[in-house]
């Protein structure tokens, strides 16, 4: 499905997106957390996080951030060229 450029363009889009949300959900099972156990840790509700780990809220940079530290990790964003 990939080969069809209509298709490739949508995906493109979501990848960014669909990326933090993968990292996230991966950083806070690594860390043997729960959705509640990590918003105990962020000082909100696990709605909250259940929100951000489903792509219905977007996470600020903030946000980013305080999970970052909740999660004792540490935050990169890059920019990697197009082709």
């Amino acid at each position: 499905m990939l080969k069809d450029p209509a298709f490739k363009a949508e995906y493109d889009k979501l990848q960014p997106e669909s990326a933090v949300i993968r990292a996230m959900i991966e950083a806070r099972i690594k860390k043997n957390l729960t959705q509640t156990q990590l918003a105990k840790k962020l000082g909100t509700k696990q709605s909250v996080i259940s929100r951000l780990e489903s792509g219905k809220a977007n996470p600020s940079l903030k946000i980013l951030q305080k999970l970052a530290h909740a999660l004792d990790s540490h935050l990169e964003i890059h920019f990697i060229p197009t082709r």
